[in-house]
């Protein structure tokens, strides 16, 4: 037995030991990668902010049932910034420590962070959103990324439906083509690719301007349906003034088939509280539709079997849901890309790189379930968008149904305006 001197010794040396050594709990050797979260789930557009943020968590733990990323357990933590640009920023300056990546979900905030990040070095993603320039990359726009698509190639997808619809792109010369968008930045962005086009295929085309918050759009519809007689509406409008044009359409007799919506303006909630009106009203969209899919099967059954949904159960499935899915899968196949090539932990720059060489085939969607669910991404340096293909959807009165497969933009009207306007900002950034 020890004498009491003996045990006053061995128990110095064991602090000793903890002291200069730490003890190797399960806590310590864990590793973990933290994704702060820049989240609207209140104020007028929180349908968007938290579906796509619930979807997002919810991929996340449905890898983490599977042992993460490599090896590396996800974490997340939500910001609130009730897609105010002031509070985005404040989130940001806050959460910036341990960012690797941030997704502002807000043009507003992401032209607000662009300098920013890119002195910081964290990379901004603005999927399906903001400056569809900065797909240039490179120099000009070396830390921001519009994956997947962006709105000027949107645009041009849906002219490229149109023709699809009409028996071919001869078919769009004398056709008359209406904007009818939200009267701010986000809403005016298109208009140069809308002449573009036109000048290209001969198509008439004519924007209609609507004040915010656009809950008054009767005088429009007058226009557009009576005095311009257009052959389609491209409905850019965001949030409760997405459902006004589908009431008013109804009012001048405008049949709904002929308005396609910005993805903005393609949820369930743009579309119910307009009821009958609303049928057979198309919207474009990134990714599939329904709970059909089975990646979508699995965060059912392991995550919400589980009692672990970020967000109610029903709304699985819904748009704004699988686009926080893409999100998901689009930041942690970037992660596992940085992982393989660095090891773990991962800087912004690091993960930067990661982005710049996403390689998600359609091979590698099938494999982690989301075959059909989203189209595949190539980036590079010099491209930051990836893609650029958009999908069509139809809402049937109960439920949006896809109704083509993925359309590509017409590339080189995008890129020649991409570039064009990059050239500018880099321009304009020099007088500064």
């Amino acid at each position: 037995m020890k004498s009491g001197e003996e045990w006053s010794l061995a128990l110095l040396l064991l602090l000793a030991a903890v002291l200069c050594f730490g003890v190797p709990t399960a806590q310590a050797q864990m590793k973990e990668q933290m994704f702060p979260m820049l989240c609207y789930r209140t104020g007028p557009y929180a349908p968007g902010g938290s579906g796509i943020c619930g979807g997002w968590e919810d991929y996340m733990a449905f890898l983490n049932t599977k042992g993460g990323v490599e090896g590396v357990t996800l974490r997340w933590e939500e910001c609130e910034t009730a897609y105010d640009t002031a509070r985005g920023i404040e989130c940001y300056e806050r959460h910036k420590p341990q960012m690797i990546v941030v997704n502002p979900l807000s043009t507003g905030i992401t032209y607000a962070l662009i300098e920013r990040a890119t002195r910081d070095k964290i990379p901004v993603v603005s999927l399906g959103y903001g400056r569809a320039d900065a797909s240039v990359g490179g120099d000009i726009f070396p830390y921001v990324f519009p994956l997947v698509t962006n709105y000027w190639s949107q645009t041009s997808a849906k002219i490229r439906f149109i023709a699809q619809r009409e028996g071919g792109e001869e078919k769009l010369k004398g056709k008359k083509i209406a904007l009818l968008y939200l009267d701010v930045p986000y809403g005016r962005e298109t208009i140069p690719i809308l002449e573009k086009l036109a000048e290209r295929f001969g198509f008439e085309f004519r924007g209609f301007a609507v004040p915010p918050p656009g809950l008054e759009q009767g005088a429009q519809w007058v226009d557009i349906a009576r005095r311009f007689r257009a052959d389609y509406v491209i409905n850019r409008n965001w949030g409760v003034s997405c459902t006004v044009p589908l009431r008013e359409a109804a009012r001048v007799g405008f049949p709904r088939d002929k308005i396609i919506g910005v993805w903005w303006c393609g949820s369930e909630e743009d579309v119910r509280p307009a009821g009958d009106a609303a049928t057979g009203y198309l919207a474009s969209n990134f990714h599939g539709v329904g709970a059909d899919f089975p990646v979508l099967k699995e965060i059912l059954d392991k995550v919400y079997g589980a009692g672990k949904g970020n967000l109610e159960k029903e709304r699985v499935g819904t748009v704004y849901y699988n686009r926080g899915v893409v999100h998901g899968i689009v930041h942690t196949e970037a992660l596992r890309t940085a992982i393989q090539k660095f090891g773990f932990p991962i800087t912004g720059e690091q993960f930067k790189w990661a982005l710049e060489n996403l390689d998600l085939t359609e091979a590698r969607l099938k494999e982690i379930g989301a075959g059909g669910f989203m189209p595949p991404i190539k980036t590079a340096s010099d491209n930051h968008e990836g893609g650029g293909w958009v999908r069509f959807q139809r809402w049937d009165g109960n439920k949006w149904v896809s109704i083509s497969d993925w359309v590509p933009p017409y590339k080189e009207i995008v890129w020649d305006e991409i570039n064009n306007s990059a050239a500018a900002y880099a321009k304009e950034k020099e007088k500064k």
